[in-house]
């Protein structure tokens, strides 16, 4: 159950920076046929990360797509965005028409299972335009999302649905950071689109 209720006019964050959850925008016939779709057609990779000076490939799969061949560095390591799908562009117009941001690129995650997961971090890399709206589409697997805040470590959590939709705007970036935590209590795939604005790219 979500600790928060699905009204996308009320901010989740409780100081600066603004986050909206509009629940559910697709049905679960269509949240299903998305979710088919980019398992089995999407060129899912092992990220690389970098870390302590090592590159390590994680088990979350990744694919980067946008307008044009925008070049996106984070953790150490830069991806060239891949041209737009037709289903991609869908699910595009559809958060768009919803959270009323546009978006230029985005970065798709796959986690296999509960045992995959984010660390703590915040979306503030130079590429992305300072402040604008990020937009997370959730398919698949209900997992717990949280954030903590950079200075007084206060935490708030949500349970992203099959299917929903949840905007990061405003100074989020700067003053929070947000995970997916591992879980054994999830066993089934989860794949997650965040929709982002580039502003550097590819020359």
């Amino acid at each position: 159950m979500n600790l928060f209720a699905p009204d996308p006019t009320a901010n989740l964050l409780p100081r600066e920076g603004v986050v909206h959850y509009h629940g559910p925008v697709l049905s679960p016939a269509q949240a299903r046929e998305y979710f088919e779709w980019l398992l089995a057609d999407i060129p899912w990779k092992g990220d690389e990360v970098v870390v302590a000076g090592r590159r390590i490939v994680t088990a979350r799969q990744v694919a980067w797509y946008g307008d044009s061949s925008y070049r996106y560095t984070y953790s150490g390591t830069t991806k060239t965005a891949l041209p737009w799908r037709p289903e991609l562009l869908e699910l595009k117009e559809r958060v768009e028409a919803c959270s009323g941001e546009h978006f230029n690129s985005c970065l798709l995650n796959l986690y296999a299972s509960g045992a995959e997961g984010m660390a703590w971090h915040s979306d503030d890399e130079p590429a992305l335009a300072r402040h604008a709206a990020i937009a997370s589409l959730s398919l698949g697997a209900e997992r717990t999302f949280t954030f903590r805040h950079k200075l007084t470590g206060e935490k708030c959590s949500l349970e992203l649905e099959d299917g929903s939709l949840l905007v990061m705007a405003g100074s989020t970036q700067t003053h929070w950071q947000h995970c997916l935590p591992k879980t054994r209590k999830v066993a089934g795939p989860r794949i997650n689109l965040t929709f982002r604005t580039v502003v550097m790219p590819t020359r």
